[in-house]
């Protein structure tokens, strides 16, 4: 591993590259903010930290996440996460701030990252947030049925989800995990003609009861590559009080349920293990 880029006591993070087993990790400063800092794994932008604020969500579909869950069980709850995809924890350091006491479970690919941004960022562990080396759909089976509130993915190789994290079985297991009132909050990137997304909503329709998906609606039309957010539930969605605060959003978000989202999916392929659907190359233009 490179020695730029190693944490400095008296400075804090430094820039630099580091290449790890299967990918390189480079770590760069927002020159707009001084506590600003990016993680790009393999030149896609991966994970973004205010180091002064962890409130703070860079990314709009993580700000999509940060709401949905936020209107989906009252601020007082304790709530217990899965997250599967860590990258620099900017979303378990969100959960952490706004929700004190949540039990949260973080599962990385690479056990090189985990030190890396242990290192760099400073980022700890203990009986708040856990961080597990290894494959998230198997630290997710080796979690209790009935055990976790909200399950998150955003797990990438490079720019596409693994497509072994997209399947009936995969989503089956989700709905395990969660206890009657969970929440599942997929990050899904996806363009022209957005058949990954269809057929991710197609496929979590067959195994949850409720189902909806955010995006901007550029991209919800199929009119640009984006990132687009599926949520899913045993229970009822909370969608009419996150749509009201989406409205309030910059850009134009739409949150698609129902006979719109039925629209959405017609045609779509549900996949399994045995079919599973794999990405397409996204554009080099690609920013999440």
């Amino acid at each position: 591993m490179a020695n730029r880029g190693r944490k400095n006591k008296a400075t804090g993070p430094q820039p630099g590259t580091h290449q790890l087993t299967d990918v390189t990790a480079e770590i760069v400063r927002d020159l707009d903010t001084e506590a600003g800092w990016m993680l790009l794994l393999d030149g896609v932008p991966n994970s973004y930290l205010d180091l002064d604020d962890p409130t703070h969500l860079e990314f709009e579909y993580q700000q999509w996440m940060g709401r949905a869950v936020d209107v989906h069980a009252p601020e007082a709850d304790v709530l217990s996460f899965v997250h599967i995809g860590g990258g620099a924890c900017a979303f378990p350091r969100y959960v952490a701030a706004t929700r004190p006491g949540a039990r949260q479970l973080v599962a990385e690919y690479n056990p090189e990252l985990i030190a890396l941004i242990r290192e760099v960022f400073g980022i700890r562990t203990g009986p708040g947030l856990r961080i597990r080396a290894g494959d998230g759909r198997d630290v997710l089976a080796g979690q209790h049925s009935a055990s976790a509130d909200v399950v998150v993915r955003d797990a990438f190789v490079g720019p596409v989800v693994p497509p072994h994290l997209t399947t009936t079985e995969f989503m089956t297991d989700v709905a395990r995990v969660l206890r009657p009132t969970g929440l599942y909050l997929a990050n899904v990137t996806d363009g022209p003609p957005l058949a990954l997304a269809r057929a991710e909503v197609a496929t979590a329709r067959r195994t949850f009861e409720h189902v909806a998906l955010v995006s901007e609606t550029p991209v919800l039309k199929g009119r640009r590559y984006g990132n687009l957010v599926l949520m899913a539930s045993p229970s009822p969605l909370p969608t009419g009080d996150l749509a009201r605060l989406l409205a309030r959003s910059v850009a134009p978000t739409r949150v698609l349920e129902g006979p719109d989202l039925e629209k959405f999916t017609a045609g779509a392929v549900v996949t399994t293990d045995e079919s599973p659907l794999v990405p397409p190359a996204p554009p080099p233009h690609l920013i999440r």
